[in-house]
């Protein structure tokens, strides 16, 4: 327990360091293994319903959880799921930050939810999580057999995907019309800067950018979202992998855009001005936004203009289109719970039916129809927004689209991630060359992971 609040205190010390995501599917037949997921939970008929917190960042606006957990109930009447949202905003790093307070102090905990693989790593290593591997034997259910991502971290199961991400780049139809520019469906990040140039328009105040990449640190790792096998700024045994020549291109692409062509908006200005994604894309201070599928529910209810969807562009004409990187959100147990079988029963559920009965998401799992899933997300929006979104292109892309390998970082993969974007950000911020920059950085992630291998 004292190493476990020790790495808590950890998390908390640096749970801010990074942006938040804020971004915010017909039940399908059940069969054999997660399909079995409507099992009546395990609480005795003539007890009282056992009741238990699902707790994670979204909103209600952004979840729909009120009726998704209202649907668990119905067929599940020993159990009362109720959800816990950790954040106003809807933000996951504020959301998560409350997370690992709770965990601290001891309060409840059942069904937890993180945003990324090393911020759920992290949280393993803390000691939050229950490991899955018995529940998991005992319903027959092979996680990489079922799921779409396999998120094993030291040989054992701690949680399962439940919205999964995969990137594509949104475009203005409008803009692209009075360009004259196709809508992509096979490019690569060469063409993506053509795009953008023959897309920015104007200078100034009222100038409009043909490309906008926000501080996360998917942006400082664009063409690496290409690698099948090693997508992430480290490897799964925390070593680094800045030497991948796909992260010098994807740096040097980005101060090519940004400081010599000028044709997406600068780093400076993201951080400095505090620039939301969304609201620049909305505002139409920029053409093309490579973002993640959380996207289609969020204009299938805001939608300003014609959005159109195209592939994740790749590193070389000669690769696999479609590539791209893969996220989720990663819902375990918490290992504090006094009614962990509840709880687990619930993680499965959601994790297959649930999600798409909840209508706003991607699913993870394997047996979720594409279409359907489509459907039910632009069902859950507004009619006026729902008709600005070019379904075809929405399906096409989805239906390219190639996740490559999930890599679940070691547990200190935050202090990588924040270590990897200071020397970026000198970078792009014309303080340090690119070659100082690629050696800095290995030099500290590498120091990173010998300080915690001791």
């Amino acid at each position: 327990m004292k190493k476990s609040l020790l790495v808590l205190s950890g998390i908390l010390a640096i749970s801010t360091a990074l942006a938040g995501c804020g971004k915010s599917e017909t039940p399908a037949a059940t069969d054999k293994g997660a399909g079995t997921a409507t099992a009546a939970a395990s609480t005795a008929p003539n007890k009282a319903p056992v009741t238990i917190k699902v707790q994670a960042w979204y909103t209600e606006a952004q979840g729909n959880w009120n009726a998704t957990v209202e649907a668990y109930n119905k067929t599940h009447p020993n159990v009362k799921v109720v959800y816990e949202g950790m954040s106003e905003k809807g933000d996951s790093q504020e959301g998560m930050k409350k997370l690992d307070l709770l965990a601290a102090s001891g309060e409840q905990m059942d069904v937890v939810m993180y945003s990324s693989a090393s911020d759920f790593a992290q949280r393993v290593g803390a000691g939050i999580l229950e490991p899955l591997d018995e529940y998991l034997k005992k319903d027959n259910i092979v996680v990489k057999d079922e799921y779409k991502i396999d998120p094993v971290v030291n040989g054992k199961y701690y949680g399962l995907p439940g919205k999964m991400i995969e990137w594509f780049v949104l475009l203005n139809k409008d803009k692209l019309d009075e360009a004259k520019l196709p809508v992509p469906t096979d490019w690569t990040w060469n063409d993506y800067a053509e795009y953008a140039k023959k897309l920015t328009k104007g200078e100034g105040a009222t100038k409009t950018y043909g490309s906008y990449f926000h501080s996360w640190k998917e942006y400082a790792l664009l063409a690496l979202s290409n690698d099948m096998d090693n997508p992430y700024l480290v490897k799964s045994d925390g070593t680094q992998n800045i030497d991948n020549p796909k992260v010098r291109y994807s740096l040097d692409l980005r101060n090519k855009l940004e400081n010599v062509d000028k044709t997406s908006v600068p780093y400076f200005e993201v951080v400095s001005q505090k620039m939301a994604y969304r609201d620049v894309f909305y505002g139409g201070k920029t053409a093309m936004l490579a973002t993640g599928n959380w996207m289609v529910g969020e204009l299938a209810l805001n939608a300003k203009f014609k959005t159109v969807f195209a592939p994740y562009p790749k590193y070389d004409a000669k690769d696999t289109n479609g590539l791209t990187e893969v996220g989720a959100d990663f819902m375990g147990v918490a290992a504090n719970s006094k009614n962990k079988q509840a709880a687990y029963d619930f993680v499965k559920w959601y994790t297959t039916e649930g999600i798409q009965t909840q209508g706003l998401f991607f699913s993870g799992w394997k047996k979720a129809d594409i279409g359907k899933n489509v459907d039910a997300i632009l069902k859950s929006g507004k009619p006026d927004q729902v008709a600005m979104i070019d379904k075809d292109s929405l399906l096409a892309t989805l239906k390219m689209n190639k996740a490559t390998k999930l890599v679940v970082p070691p547990t200190y993969a935050l202090q990588q991630e924040k270590e990897y974007l200071t020397q970026v950000e000198l970078f792009l911020t014309g303080k340090q060359d690119l070659e100082k920059t690629i050696t800095t950085a290995k030099t500290k992630l590498e120091d990173i992971r010998k300080s915690n291998a001791k």
